[in-house]
Parts: structure tokens; sequence; C-alpha cells
């Protein structure tokens, strides 16, 4: 039964005492959930789910475990990587600007030259090994990543 705000007046009917206010509308098919290929669907999704749960929640503990402290030693290790690489990225800035300050190059010529050999690496047009500091294999590597590379040295 819906309440309205509204006074309704109900005419008098000879067989009952009043005539009840009209149904609401039935909701449409739309509105009444699921199809039933998308709860199937759904339904194997989370079989799916709880099968790969199944199969870790047999595996031994001691193995569960191996694996979590694998997965660790694996972060830690990408990590320290990480620290090795700000750090020499930082040193080289540093030379970078103290040796500009000596030839009286500004900061911000600097990181303008920076900025156009980062985008000449991408774009392919300085593959130059620089006396053998730089491998092939980091130039590869470089290239595999390009994409995402050029979303940081985007200069505008």
């Amino acid at each position: 039964m819906i309440l309205k705000d509204q006074l309704q007046i109900v005419p008098a009917n000879a067989q009952a005492g009043f005539i009840p206010p009209p149904e609401a509308p039935k909701a449409k098919a739309e509105d009444t959930g699921p199809t039933l290929q998308e709860a199937i669907e759904r339904n194997e999704a989370l079989t799916e789910k709880i099968d790969t749960l199944n199969d870790i929640l047999a595996k031994p503990l001691g193995e569960i475990l191996a694996d979590r402290e694998k997965s660790e030693e694996a972060a830690l290790a990408w990590d320290r990587f990480g620290a090795m690489w700000m750090l020499s990225q930082r040193a080289m800035r540093r030379v970078a600007l103290d040796l500009a300050a000596e030839a009286g190059v500004s900061e911000e010529e600097v990181v303008t030259r920076a900025m156009t050999h980062a985008n000449a690496v991408l774009n392919g047009a300085d593959e130059v090994d620089l006396g053998g500091t730089i491998a092939p294999a980091q130039l590869e590597h470089i290239a595999r990543h390009r994409a995402f590379l050029r979303k940081q040295f985007r200069t505008n």
C-alpha cells in the first residue's frame, strides 16, 4: 500500500464498503535483477574464484609460507634496486649540476638538455652506447616500457 499526501475520496459500492485504490504498476523486467545468463556467468566466475582459493588452501602450510617468503624476497630485491637507482640518479644529477655551474650553465639548461636526451632515447633517435655504459639489453628494456616512460618525460 502506498501512502499519498493527498486526500482521496473513494466512491461507495453496493457490494463493498469501499473500492481500494489501484495498485502501483509492477516493476519492469529490467528492474527485476540480472538475467538468467548474467546469473550463470556470475556463478561461473565465483566458482572459478572459489576453486582458486581451494587450490591455495589445499597446499601444505609450509608451501604457502615458502611462496610468501619468495615473494617478500623478490619485493625486497626490487625495493633495494629502486633505492640504488634513486641514489645513483641523485648523485649523477648533483655531478651534472656541479659541472654545469663550473661551466656557467644554469640548472634550467641542464634539465632542458636532460629532457631532450631522454626524449631522443625514447623516440629511438639516440641509440649511442655512450662508450659501453649503456648495454643493448638496457635499450631493449627501455623500449619495452617506452609508452609508460614517455608519460614521465612529457614536457607539456
